[in-house]
Order: structure tokens, then sequence, then C-alpha cells
């Protein structure tokens, strides 16, 4: 840690910084801190404090040439009664370990997260916005391979870094739906490949046809599985999940990324009395669902309008009359509600940072 920052003079209730809270986008904002911590002789360091945001690297490193990077994504809110909450934040740490070993790289273990996260959002408090704003504080953890080589081999030293923004919410023209696509002329990840770490290449791999997508009107693709292309796979950058015969349906897939907010929605519905089948889901279904979302993160539910299939004309209403369905909205308030304190905490997933 930097030796002339006390953390403990930090308050998590500090005055809040002079920005339109209310007109935030969903976006990167300039704060006043990260955190840091390297891994260099078979061990990970001592936490440390930046007030920089660039990042002093190799052009060697193995981050820039064999994709040796991963990264978690994870929220920190005030409350109704002004307390701060981050939400499942071990789940975080336990995925971020998850992805490192899935690309040979070393694990952060779960308690240095953890730490790193309280310090991120305690060091950042002013940028954490007020309650009621609609915006929360937006936590990015970064792992990167930082072994100069040009051996396609993994490092042997690495970097974590945690940084915050400030973000508005992701429905900027509030809880609708909206219409997806299907297409078998992209493939997010391959059979058995990369798709359940969260790793940047995956996402590298959707912009061509998230771009596709958005200009033909569509808000993201409903990728299929990328063997048969017979079964749905991830929307997107989120999981989906729908609603048929009273049951919440969701992909099982070794080529999804397991989302904890799809994890958070399927102990919710079970606590609503609904059967939760995790499945493959053949696309056939989709006529018979009754309401569908796409989960993560940045929205909670992206509730769906309508799927068209571009390869083969079919449209598959899910709303028939504009609304976001029942279930999902008793779901996105429950979760949102968790989050703010506003919905008791049956299940202990928020951490009250203090």
């Amino acid at each position: 840690m930097n030796a002339d920052i006390d953390i403990d003079s930090f308050d998590i209730n500090a005055a809040p910084a002079d920005m339109d809270w209310a007109n935030l986008c969903f976006g990167y904002y300039p704060t006043d801190y990260n955190v840091r911590c390297e891994y260099r002789d078979g061990k990970w360091g001592e936490i440390t404090i930046s007030s920089s945001p660039m990042l002093d690297i190799h052009m060697a490193a193995t981050c820039l040439h064999y994709g040796q990077e991963l990264f978690e994504g994870l929220k920190a809110q005030r409350g109704k009664d002004g307390k701060v909450r981050v939400f499942r934040m071990d789940e975080n740490a336990k995925r971020f370990i998850s992805s490192a070993n899935g690309i040979k790289m070393a694990p952060l273990p779960e308690e240095i997260f953890c730490k790193m996260v309280r310090m991120v959002v305690k060091l950042n408090a002013r940028f954490i916005p007020p309650y009621g704003s609609g915006s929360s504080l937006y936590i990015r953890p970064l792992e990167i391979g930082i072994t100069p080589q040009v051996g396609v081999k993994s490092a042997v030293e690495y970097m974590v870094v945690m940084f915050v923004s400030p973000v508005g919410p992701y429905f900027k023209t509030g809880f609708r739906p909206s219409k997806i696509c299907i297409t078998r002329e992209y493939d997010r990840v391959a059979p058995k490949g990369t798709g359940r770490f969260k790793i940047g290449g995956n996402y590298a791999a959707s912009l061509a046809a998230g771009d596709m997508a958005h200009k033909l009107g569509y808000s993201a693709v409903l990728y299929l599985d990328p063997k048969e292309k017979k079964y749905l796979d991830e929307c997107g950058p989120a999981n989906f999940f729908a609603i048929k015969d009273g049951k919440y349906i969701t992909p099982a897939s070794d080529s999804i990324l397991p989302s904890i907010t799809n994890m958070s929605l399927r102990q919710l519905a079970r606590d609503m009395g609904l059967e939760v089948e995790e499945r493959h889901i053949a696309i056939e279904e989709l006529k018979d669902i009754s309401e569908a979302a796409a989960c993560g993160t940045a929205a909670v539910c992206s509730p769906v309008l309508e799927i068209d299939d571009l390869d083969t004309g079919d449209k598959y209403v899910v709303s028939h009359d504009g609304e976001p369905g029942p279930i999902t909205t008793r779901l996105y308030e429950m979760l949102c509600g968790i989050k703010t304190g506003e919905v008791e905490d049956k299940h202990g997933w928020c951490e009250v940072i203090e």
C-alpha cells in the first residue's frame, strides 16, 4: 500500500462528487484511485494504491500477444438506508479464479480479491451515486500477463488492477422489451473452448455479430450452440432465460459464461415457487415461451420483445402487448431491491462496506 495514503481516513459516506448523477451513461468516468497487486517469484505481493489510470507494461507482455487477460464486473450501490452494498463479490472472486485457471494464469486468492474490492470502493466513495439516482458504482477487476516473451507460453508474472467508474442505468428508455436476433453466420466461441471463462477474447469474437445486429435494429444476438446450431446459447454479452409453462428455463452448456446474475435469478425464481430447469433449449421451443430476457451485471434483466431468426425468417413474438412479462418484472424488482436494501437479503448476498 502507498505509504502516504491512509485508507482508514476515507469515509464511505463522503460527500458526493459534483456530477450530474441522474444523467450518467453506462460508460467510463475517471475516479480518484485504483488498487493493484502483482504476482512475482511465485507469490502475490502487497496491494498498492495508485492515482494513475495508466499501466506501464512491456511491449512483449503475454497479455498483448497471446490473450492472457481476464476480467470481472460487479457493482456497489447506496441504499435507501444510506449503506453501501456490494453484491456477491465472493462469487465474482471464484469466477475470477476459474477464468485464471482456464487460461493458465496465476489465480488471485479470494481473500485478496475481496480486500481489493473493499479498498477500491472506499477510496472512491465520493463517486458512489446517491440513492434514487438510478446509477451505481461499477467495479472492474482486471488481470493481465506481464512477462515479456515472444514464445507461446504462459507468463510467470501477472498484475491485477481494480478500478471503478460511476455508471448510469443500462436502460436509458426504461425497463422496456427489445428485439433480438438469431444468426448462424457467427459463433461466439468454439465447442469446449473458452466460453465459460470471462476473458476479453470472447467479447472480441462477438463484436462483428453485435455490430451487424445493431445495424439491423436489434439489441443483441442470441447465439446458438457452436457445435450443432440446434440449441440456444448466450445472448450477446449476457445469459438468456425464458419462462415456459410457468418454469424458469435457461440454457446449459460448457460454452456459456456462468452468470452470477442468472444464478441469483434462478434462486429467486425458486423462492417464488417456480420450477427451474438448466438444460438444452431447442430453437423450436421459442414458439412456446411466454417471457424471455438477457441477464447480466449491467442490465440485471433485459426483457425480450421478439426473437427473429435471420436465416429461416421465423419470428418468435415473446411480448404481445409490448410490456415486460410479470415474472421477469418481479425478478428484476426483487434483485434490484436486494442490492439497495429495500428487499430482505435472505441469502446473505450483499456485503455492507464500512
